[in-house]
């Protein structure tokens, strides 16, 4: 039936929205719009173009294997862990070889540090280690007890490495220290995935594009 057969009283946009043939005219142009840009959840309001879909894509896959990293390491045992940071950091290039670090876990279980590391290959200093498989989040009290350690190590350097979260207590806390820094459940997995510890690569893709520079003086 034709639209003006029916004799509505006004014609307007949300009139014309009832008809298929106009919503595809109306959104032909329209940018995509992803939904709820803060979660892992994407919702395709109109269409992406290719490199934009491959990016959001990409990212929904990276942020989903940040959360089975961590999900998987919660079930790791203390000890694993305390190696798993060891590969994490031996990979970041500190320590030398794994071997060298390897040899630290373990050996300086008081006062709050579990392990050691050198900083760089020739050993010219020492970061000293916290590597804490927690639910709960990392507050205050425990930063200061690790600070404390380290003044009796006199140590200049220390990594807090958690599998949970740190209070805004503990955070402010560190940074007042200047010399400890925090690593939570998050950043960790991002470092193992950046650093290729505990995650394999299964496809690749290449995006290229025309090289303008090879048909600059024979395009016509």
């Amino acid at each position: 039936m034709n639209i003006l057969e029916k004799n509505p009283p006004s014609i307007d946009i949300n009139f014309l929205k009832r008809y298929g043939e106009f919503n595809e005219f109306y959104n032909k142009d329209k940018k995509p719009i992803i939904d709820n840009p803060d979660s892992n959840s994407i919702g395709f309001i109109e269409k992406l173009d290719p490199e934009e879909s491959l990016e959001t894509v990409y990212q929904k896959l990276h942020n989903e294997l940040v959360s089975a990293i961590l999900s998987t390491i919660k079930k790791c045992s203390p000890l694993f862990f305390e190696s798993l940071v060891f590969d994490v950091l031996t990979k970041m290039g500190y320590g030398g070889s794994r071997a060298d670090a390897g040899k630290a876990i373990g050996k300086s279980h008081d006062g709050g540090i579990d392990g050691i590391i050198k900083e760089d290959s020739l050993g010219l200093d020492i970061i000293y280690i916290q590597a804490k498989r927690w639910e709960n989040t990392v507050t205050r009290p425990e930063i200061q007890k690790f600070a404390g350690a380290l003044i009796g190590k006199k140590a200049k350097t220390g990594v807090f490495i958690t599998t949970s979260s740190f209070s805004r207590e503990a955070i402010e806390y560190a940074d007042l220290t200047g010399n400890i820094v925090l690593v939570d459940g998050e950043t960790l997995s991002r470092l193992m995935i950046e650093y290729d510890v505990g995650v394999s690569k299964i496809k690749s893709y290449d995006v290229k594009k025309v090289d303008t520079d090879y048909f600059e003086d024979v395009v016509i």
